[in-house]
């Protein structure tokens, strides 16, 4: 059983190298109704589902939450003001964007296939498309501290920040396997896993997000990486070199 879930996670992870074959409109077409904008669509209902159930049933959590905002904001300091602003800018949208526009661009350019660059897109775009309505509809109170950073027109449910970072930097931790040196794949694969945890980190110091609020990010960022990683059909039996794009 081990040795076949060490199977099923190599296929998964190589999934766009054991079949690289440019993928038809039609079937372009239906992968992005079936396996993006279905998928995005119960992620949202259940990004919204916890949100009220935080708001309700569970809206006694937030006391225990707040004792963890008041220890980290009674334990600021200068330096770590610092360090921690720079963590929490790595998830801000317009980084988030520029990052993933740049790379897509650099995959594209590097592989030829679109279909394998567009993963980080898809993965935060889904990210964004189900936070965005959710936080809204929720409208959850941000913590109340003092807040280090200024306070986006969304709400504190779920984390916008470590979502988009976990979508698009998990994402790209999966694509860092094609890199052939092993501790340069190491070491980059290491950067982009840990860069949500470190946003994740600053968003609380900072007084921006409730505990639940960063978990539920993280549950957005990851499930929305899954839903980018996987948007079109592979063949995990391979396809032959010659038929690649």
């Amino acid at each position: 059983l081990e040795a076949r879930e060490a199977v099923d996670l190599m296929a998964f992870l190589n999934r766009y190298d054991l079949d690289r074959t440019r993928p038809d409109a039609a079937t372009v077409r239906r992968d992005l109704l079936v396996r993006v904008l279905i998928p995005g669509i119960v992620l949202f209902g259940l990004l919204t589902g916890l949100g009220f159930l935080l708001k309700g049933p569970l809206n006694g959590l937030e006391v225990s939450e707040e004792r963890i905002n008041t220890y980290l904001a009674n334990h600021r300091s200068p330096l770590w003001n610092s360090i921690t602003a720079a963590w929490s800018h790595i998830g801000n949208t317009e980084y988030v964007i520029g990052v993933c526009i740049l790379l897509v661009a650099l995959m594209w350019w590097r592989t030829k296939e679109w279909w394998y660059a567009v993963a980080p897109g898809i993965a935060i775009s889904v990210q964004a498309a189900a936070f965005v309505p959710a936080t809204n509809l929720v409208d959850r109170p941000r913590p109340t501290v003092p807040h280090l950073d200024p306070a986006p027109p969304t709400s504190s449910f779920p984390s916008g920040h470590v979502g988009a970072a976990t979508a698009l930097y998990w994402t790209l931790a999966m694509m860092a396997q094609r890199i052939e040196n092993r501790p340069l794949r190491r070491l980059v694969t290491l950067i982009c896993v840990v860069i949500p945890l470190l946003v994740a980190y600053a968003r609380l110091y900072r007084g921006m997000h409730h505990l639940v609020d960063v978990l539920v990010g993280f549950l957005n960022g990851v499930i929305s990486q899954v839903i980018g990683w996987l948007w079109v059909r592979r063949d995990p039996q391979g396809h032959d070199a010659q038929t690649r794009a």
